[in-house]
């Protein structure tokens, strides 16, 4: 009696005029739904991780081990949801990195590390510095590399051009956080003269925490007059040659002594921690006109979690070529050295075709 009923409905919905429109509309719909689902590069699976660093000065690699990481993997390995712990132990400082099983939740599994290492700080030995935990995710890995590169600019020019992009970057919708690689930051440098210390009767860690000391910002209270709060700072932070070169570091015979007095002042570049560089090869079409190898800087963009990494790549990439009319000088190139957006649209629409 049920099959002979189902077999009627399945008839009359078979042969109903209805069946077709609602097909229509269910393709339609599905359609539709593809170009709103965000389109990925990576699989988006929830792997918690974590690097945890933590000092020890003036201890060698094989005490940093013994005494510090050593009680922190055990202290890692008991928690729940821990899959893997690694570790890694160097002069003066070590570095743990824990992986929980895929699927765990990454809000209570950071949690639970957290409390468990913080519960048990009196473990370690006198001199450790409290551990710093950085979180990892799959959203950690950039979508977008811009490289910047030029024939006229260096690294030092080309990194402050590199900040300015990488502030424009930052303003745009989704996107977390922005990184640059290479190019060398703005620095003062103090270079003391030996001979013109010791005539002072000055030592180089003295000179250093004078120096310390004025290079700061501090809050003094407050006051109230007609209403209205007034907040008092005291000191100021050091930004040119002129207000390192005027520091008092000392007196002498009554006379105070000047930080220009016994020392050169060199304001520009910071002394090169690494190098990027930029090549064309010979399946470049560029490689013709540019055959050598230039400075470059390079800015990562990550995403937030669940943004479409295309539609991220496609504003950013517009808002660089609308800044090259305003912030980009014309002989400052820009090259596209990483598009997950670009190569997820491809995977995406290549998956839909079949």
């Amino acid at each position: 009696m049920k099959e002979g009923l189902a077999g009627k409905i399945a008839k009359s919905f078979i042969g109903s005029k209805l069946t077709v429109l609602l097909m229509i509309v269910f393709m339609v719909i599905g359609v539709y739904s593809s170009f709103l689902i965000p389109r990925e590069e990576e699989p988006q699976i929830d792997v918690p991780m974590a690097d945890i660093f933590v000092g020890y000065p003036g201890a060698s690699p094989s005490e940093v081990e013994a005494r510090v990481v050593k009680p922190l993997e055990k202290l890692i390995s008991n928690i729940k949801g821990v899959e893997y712990v690694y570790s890694t132990s160097m002069k003066e400082q070590g570095m743990v990195i824990v992986q929980f099983y895929v699927g765990e939740d990454i809000e209570r599994s950071f949690v639970k590390l957290y409390n468990e290492i913080n519960k048990h700080m009196d473990i370690m030995p006198e001199g450790v510095t409290f551990p710093l935990i950085k979180t990892r995710a799959i959203d950690d890995v950039p979508v977008l590399g811009l490289t910047l590169w030029s024939e006229n600019y260096d690294d030092y020019q080309l990194n402050l051009i590199a900040q300015e992009l990488s502030n424009e970057i930052e303003k745009v919708n989704d996107v977390s956080i922005t990184k640059r690689i290479g190019g060398r930051d703005r620095q003062l440098r103090v270079v003391l003269d030996k001979d013109k210390m010791a005539e002072s009767g000055l030592d180089f860690l003295s000179i250093s925490q004078m120096i310390k000391a004025n290079n700061q910002q501090l809050s003094s209270g407050s006051f109230n007059k007609s209403d209205t709060e007034f907040l008092v700072n005291t000191g100021d932070f050091l930004s040119s040659v002129e207000d390192v070169e005027n520091l008092v570091v000392g007196i002498q015979q009554g006379q105070p002594i000047y930080l220009k007095q016994i020392a050169t002042i060199l304001d520009g570049p910071e002394i090169s921690k690494d190098y990027v560089a930029l090549g064309f090869g010979q399946a470049s079409a560029k490689s013709s006109e540019y055959n050598g190898e230039y400075p470059a800087v390079t800015i990562s963009v990550a995403k937030r979690k669940g943004a479409d990494a295309m539609k991220i790549s496609s504003v950013i990439l517009d808002k660089v070529e609308h800044l090259k009319t305003t912030l980009i000088p014309d002989d400052v190139h820009v090259e596209v050295t990483r598009n997950y957006g670009e190569t997820a649209s491809q995977k995406v629409s290549e998956l839909l075709l079949h």
